[in-house]
């Protein structure tokens, strides 16, 4: 197969790369690195990643930025941060990856377990991350072409937790490899508006 990970540079993205490279053509895109590179937050950026990658088989988004603050010091372009990257950005992606897909191909987006546990200083990432998971399951009644869509949603990961671990009190981190492998259930697998939760 043909796969394209959008996010390949990051965490989780560099452990997918690892999990499908050795069996399958994995094309890895970052916003600097990479074999492409793409702005998510630039709809203009997604088209044309789009129009030089050609077909492929499946989509693997493992990107997308959101701030952390307070519901009372939120600013507006804090709000619009995740609005632009992790929900338009994987939308936008959505969008114009259904061109270059092959029939029956597949696309794995991210939200992540703040969706449906709040965390202090996390209401954007609970709002943008629970709307990333409606989108798919509504985006999944109107795929073409057998194309099937689902999401992967993971807590923190053991990896960051020394950065990010005192935000998640009594969560337990998971390895990037076991997150990479809900990745690999949703691309080789049937299933189709699924959310895979990691926890």
């Amino acid at each position: 197969m043909k796969i394209v990970v959008v996010g390949a540079t990051g965490t989780i993205g560099s452990a997918l790369v690892y999990a499908l490279q050795n069996d399958h053509e994995v094309i890895a895109v970052g916003n600097s690195r990479g074999d492409y590179q793409v702005d998510m937050t630039s709809e203009d950026s997604i088209r044309e990643l789009m129009g030089s990658l050609g077909h492929f088989d499946s989509l693997a988004v493992t990107a997308g930025n959101v701030a952390f603050n307070s519901l009372q010091a939120m600013t507006s372009a804090e709000w619009q941060k995740g609005v632009d990257s992790k929900l338009m950005g994987q939308i936008n992606l959505v969008r114009y990856a259904l061109k270059a897909l092959n029939e029956n191909g597949s696309i794995t987006l991210t939200s992540g377990i703040i969706a449906r546990e709040p965390i202090p200083k996390g209401i954007s990432a609970c709002t943008v991350n629970g709307a990333v998971n409606h989108f798919v399951k509504a985006a999944s009644l109107e795929m073409p072409r057998g194309i099937r869509i689902n999401c992967v949603s993971p807590t923190v990961l053991k990896e960051s937790s020394a950065t990010y671990g005192d935000f998640f009190p009594g969560f337990i981190p998971v390895p990037a490899s076991t997150v990479a492998q809900a990745y690999k259930k949703s691309i080789m697998g049937i299933q189709n508006g699924r959310i895979f939760e990691v926890d």
